[in-house]
């Protein structure tokens, strides 16, 4: 709620149905004014009825304090002044209860009628006093001054009280509905905050799992690769040292690699963009605070261009399956690859996702399945591209490089081929092995 709002709601601190103290106080005193008026006109009246003067006073008092109801019954009020009219008293009433009733929340047609009896009686009472005093010789006017007379006072005791009011009445609650307004308005900025954070927080959660996914894609194949060489180095360093020095140098290529993508990746996140990807670079002086001042989605974005260097011919692509079949199969890995359909061409995106299914499935055959059969088809078809890897029960015998797995690679393949709009299938054969399956439209 705005402070305009709070301003009106705390200040509703007046007794009975007063909304402020100091309105109580307003009207109090115009009571207490409009009965001694009333009281004081209550004399001549009593003496020109040929009743009490007590009586006439004390019709003039209660007469009077009735304008104290005039914001609870401004309807009350007006019939009253009207009625008291003709024993020529109550003016103050008359004029303070026609405001507060133009002023108030009420249809046009009551307004205007009640003003019009009040008008019609003014000029009615002073039509007549007036007549009377020209015929007692206290006024020595031509007879035009008779309905002159009554038509002004009758006007002036009328008209500015009704137009003011009704001046008042439409600025009230022009102001009221500003101030609803600005209400309306603050709570639908406010529900567009929150939004506006709940979107944030998805697309930092978005982009965290994006980083993690391509983390996991550049770096835990070949790192698993350099624990099976490692594993077979140790088995082999003094049966076999040509063997063990080969698998040495396998290991060194694989880390080397590692550290390359690795560095590729670490240097477009604290440049925000500069490499291969061919981001647009920042400043110096925001690239040394990149880790603070660079937006979530940025470096989202940054990463994944540099995980998968999509960029020209550096990002990962079909072609180089038959390589990284090849990595597998010197780290021990029995594996067959089998092409069928006719070799082409996708966009880049679908080959990097079509690579880094491959890539991830003969990972997890490293690391649950050592020692495993492994097979590699792809199949190239009109309107898509399939890939399945399915491996044989393990043997028994087999060493294990007991690699650590984080249960994410099943994961990260199926959001992946899920982005393109494809269909991505995994899970144990009858066999005892276990197959990854997936289909990418081509476009």
């Amino acid at each position: 709620m705005t402070a305009t709002g709070e301003d009106h709601v705390t200040a509703r601190g007046g007794p009975w149905w007063w909304a402020r103290r100091r309105s109580a106080v307003l009207d109090v005193s115009l009571a207490v004014v409009s009965a001694l008026e009333c009281a004081l006109e209550g004399i001549p009246f009593a003496r020109d009825a040929g009743i009490p003067v007590a009586a006439g006073v004390v019709f003039g008092l209660l007469a009077g304090s009735v304008l104290l109801v005039r914001r609870r019954w401004p309807i009350a009020v007006v019939l009253v002044s009207i009625a008291i009219t003709p024993a020529e008293m109550g003016f103050l009433m008359g004029i303070v209860g026609l405001y507060t009733l133009a002023a108030a929340e009420l249809p046009r047609r009551i307004i205007g009628s009640l003003a019009g009896m009040s008008l019609v009686g003014t000029l009615i009472v002073t039509f007549v006093k007036t007549q009377q005093d020209m015929s007692r010789g206290d006024l020595e006017i031509g007879d035009w001054f008779v309905p002159f007379a009554a038509i002004t006072m009758s006007l002036g005791f009328t008209a500015p009280p009704v137009l003011l009011g009704l001046y008042v009445g439409a600025r009230r609650r022009l102001m009221e509905s500003l101030r609803e307004r600005a209400d309306s308005l603050e709570r639908e900025l406010q529900l567009l905050a929150e939004r506006a954070e709940e979107r944030a927080e998805w697309a930092r959660n978005e982009e965290r799992t994006r980083i993690a996914r391509e983390m996991h894609d550049v770096v835990a194949h070949r790192v698993s690769l350099m624990v099976v060489h490692a594993a077979a180095l140790q088995a082999v360093a003094r049966k076999d040292p040509e063997k063990a020095v080969k698998n040495a140098a396998l290991v060194g290529d694989m880390g080397r690699q590692a550290l390359t993508e690795l560095r590729e990746m670490l240097g477009v996140l604290r440049s925000g963009g500069d490499g291969p990807s061919r981001e647009p670079s920042v400043p110096a002086s925001v690239a040394a605070s990149a880790s603070a001042s660079v937006p979530l989605a940025a470096v989202g974005v940054a990463a994944a261009a540099a995980a998968s260097r999509a960029a020209d011919d550096e990002g990962p692509c079909l072609a180089e399956i038959e390589e990284l079949v090849g990595q597998s199969a010197a780290a021990g890995m029995v594996v067959a690859l089998s092409v069928e359909g006719d070799v082409r061409s996708y966009a880049p995106l679908v080959e990097q996702t079509a690579y880094r299914v491959v890539q991830e499935a003969l990972t997890n055959v490293h690391k649950h399945a050592a020692g495993a059969k492994t097979y590699v088809r792809l199949a190239h078809r009109v309107s898509e591209i399939a890939m399945q890897v399915e491996n044989e029960p393990p043997e028994e015998a087999a060493s294990s490089a007991r690699l650590p797995s984080g249960g994410n690679g099943l994961v990260g393949m199926r959001e992946r081929v899920s982005a393109l709009g494809g269909v991505f299938v995994s899970g144990p054969t009858d066999a005892g092995g276990f197959r990854v399956s997936a289909v990418i439209p081509a476009s």
